[in-house]
C-alpha cells in the first residue's frame, strides 16, 4: 500500500516481544507533505475496504508525521526531515526487521485478528 504511493525507505519492525502496546511498526517516508498525506489516505482507504479502521490518527493536518494506530499495527509516515530527526528505527534497534515483501502478511494478520 505505502509502496504503491512511492513511499521511501519502508521498514517493518516486529515489536511483539519488546512492546505491550503494539506488535508491529511500519515506518516510511514521503518527499513532501502532499505525498505523506496521500500515503496515509491510501492506507486508510485500503483498510476501510476490509472493514479495518484506525483507533487513532495523528498529524494528518500538517502531514509532517502521520501516525495511524490500528492496535496491533502502528504506521508512521514521515517527511524526510522528521524521520531523520526522530530516528524511530534507532529507538527499536532490538526489533527484528521484516522483509517488505511480507508487508501484506503483517496486514493480513491484522485482518484475521479483527
Amino acid at each position: 500500500m505505502a509502496i504503491s504511493k512511492k513511499a521511501k525507505d519502508t521498514l517493518i519492525l516486529e515489536l511483539k516481544n519488546l512492546s505491550t502496546f503494539t506488535d508491529y511498526f511500519i515506518i516510511c517516508s514521503g518527499e513532501s507533505s502532499t505525498q505523506v498525506r496521500t500515503i496515509a489516505e491510501t492506507i486508510e482507504e485500503k483498510f476501510s475496504k476490509i472493514k479495518v479502521f484506525p483507533i487513532g490518527r495523528e498529524g494528518a493536518h500538517s502531514a509532517r508525521w502521520v501516525l495511524l494506530d490500528y492496535g496491533d499495527v502502528v504506521i508512521h509516515i514521515f517527511n524526510e526531515e522528521g524521520r531523520a530527526y526522530y530516528e524511530l528505527e534507532k529507538l527499536w534497534l532490538d526489533a527484528p526487521r521484516i522483509p517488505i515483501k511480507d508487508e501484506q502478511t503483517v496486514l493480513s494478520k491484522k485482518k484475521r485478528r479483527d
